[in-house]
């Protein structure tokens, strides 16, 4: 999953950034307000954590140009504003959380969580599919009952698959989302390492992954249109 970081205190950024990489998000930051509204408008993030003091352009802005343009997008601000009038203008102008500053990152690593939960996108610590199991927290997956031994790589590859079961996904999707970088036209990584997981995955049981022809990939129980 994709997470932006809208805060001009660098060491806060890389201190957030290396938590939220430690627990197998992809996480980009952001500087300043017009940098993050360009951002957000550009790239598919899951969730992003918002600073009200941004400079360029301040977060209560940047909050109400994205919710105008993105109504789904989970936004927690993260801010030293900490006046009952400050929650009450982020909520009404569309955040779906609030934490001030000092905090401590294991609440606002739930906090983010409970978003996730809450939004289109499913949070839950064991996804399945057929008798395709991965296990979020424990870091293991299973088919048929039969523990699979994954890279960190294929891990991160399979759970966004089953995230988006029954959904085609793009390479460029998967580039943003898995490696965090921007989409290159040159690069067969993602097909090498949907080839790793179909070896692992697919040659235990029924094909869950799929090739869609001009499209990308999907996972699902169904057949697809094979490459």
């Amino acid at each position: 999953m994709r997470i932006l970081i809208a805060e001009d205190d660098s060491a806060l950024a890389s201190f957030v950034k290396k938590g939220l990489e430690a627990e197998h998000y992809a996480v980009d930051v952001a500087a300043d307000g017009e940098r993050t509204r360009a951002a957000a408008i550009e790239f598919d993030y899951d969730l992003i954590i918002l600073d009200l003091t941004l400079p360029r352009l301040d977060g209560v802005s940047v909050l109400r140009y994205l919710r105008s343009r993105k109504p789904t997008l989970p936004i927690l601000v993260l801010t030293a504003r900490n006046r009952v009038e400050d929650r009450v203008q982020c909520l009404d102008f569309g955040a779906d959380d609030f934490l001030a500053k000092p905090f401590s990152f294991s609440e606002l690593s739930a906090r983010m969580r409970a978003l996730l939960r809450r939004s289109h996108i499913p949070a839950e610590s064991v996804l399945a599919i057929e008798d395709l199991k991965l296990d979020r927290v424990e870091r293991r997956v299973e088919r048929g009952g039969q523990r699979i031994e994954l890279t960190s790589k294929e891990f991160a590859l399979l759970e966004y698959l089953m995230r988006n079961a029954g959904r085609r996904i793009t390479r460029a999707m998967i580039i943003e989302h898995v490696w965090n970088l921007s989409f290159d036209t040159t690069t067969n990584v993602v097909d090498v390492y949907i080839a790793y997981l179909r070896k692992k995955i697919d040659s235990m049981g029924k094909p869950l992954i799929h090739t869609i022809r001009g499209v990308g990939y999907e996972l699902s129980c169904h057949s697809g249109a094979q490459a």
